[in-house]
């Protein structure tokens, strides 16, 4: 788990992470915070960037997903 999560407000280390206090200013999240968000787990969500079913950003190893894209997901 990146440290950066881990040092944020709730959760744990182990099981459920924790989010960013700042999550409103930032434009993308990462596939753990997304799985916590929706309730789902991070190899769920990990299966669902692999299936190409949630776009992605790629920056290096690092995987985002945008948030205006998912807002628009869960209108619809």
């Amino acid at each position: 788990m990146k440290k950066d999560v881990a040092n944020a407000i709730g959760g744990g280390r182990r099981g459920m992470p924790r989010l960013h206090a700042d999550m409103d200013k930032r434009l993308c999240i990462s596939v753990t915070e997304l799985a916590a968000m929706l309730g789902l787990s991070r190899n769920n969500t990990y299966d669902l960037v692999n299936q190409k079913q949630l776009p992605t950003i790629r920056i290096g190893k690092m995987i985002l997903i945008p948030k205006v894209v998912i807002e628009e997901m869960l209108k619809k």
